[in-house]
C-alpha cells in the first residue's frame, strides 16, 4: 500500500500545539497508521476541508514535522501503539477526576470535604 505526507487539507485532520512546543498531528479517524508522516495513498475517507465563511485566516504557519524514521519499522508502530494506548486509558481518569471536582464544587461550602 502507497503513502503520502499526511493530508493537511483533509477535514479529518488534527494539529495540536501544546505547551512545550510539541505538535501533535493526526487524523481523527485513526485512518493514518503512519501519522505524523503518512496518510494512505487511497484513503477511501479522505475528503477536502470546506473553508468556513466565519473563519478568520491568519499567517500562522504551523513548525514542520520532525523528520521521518529512515524505516517504519515494527518497533516504531509498536511504540504509537503503546502511546495510543497510554492516552486512551488516561482519557477516562481524566473524565472521573473533573467529574469528582464539579460533584464536590457543587455542594454547600460545609460539606466539602476531600
Amino acid at each position: 500500500m502507497g503513502h503520502m505526507t499526511m493530508r493537511e487539507e483533509c477535514k479529518h485532520f488534527q494539529s495540536r500545539t501544546y505547551q512545550s512546543g510539541e505538535v501533535a498531528r493526526f487524523c481523527v479517524l485513526d485512518l493514518a497508521p503512519e501519522a505524523p508522516w503518512r496518510c494512505p495513498d487511497d484513503c477511501a475517507a479522505y475528503e477536502r476541508r470546506l473553508a468556513d465563511v466565519a473563519w478568520n485566516h491568519g499567517s500562522l504557519v504551523p513548525p514542520a514535522v520532525e523528520a521521518e524514521p529512515e524505516e517504519v519499522g515494527e518497533d516504531v508502530m509498536a511504540a504509537l501503539d503503546y502511546a495510543e494506548e497510554v492516552i486512551s486509558n488516561a482519557v477516562p481518569e481524566a473524565l472521573e477526576e473533573v467529574r469528582r471536582q464539579e460533584a464536590r464544587a457543587a455542594r454547600p461550602w460545609w460539606r466539602r470535604r476531600g
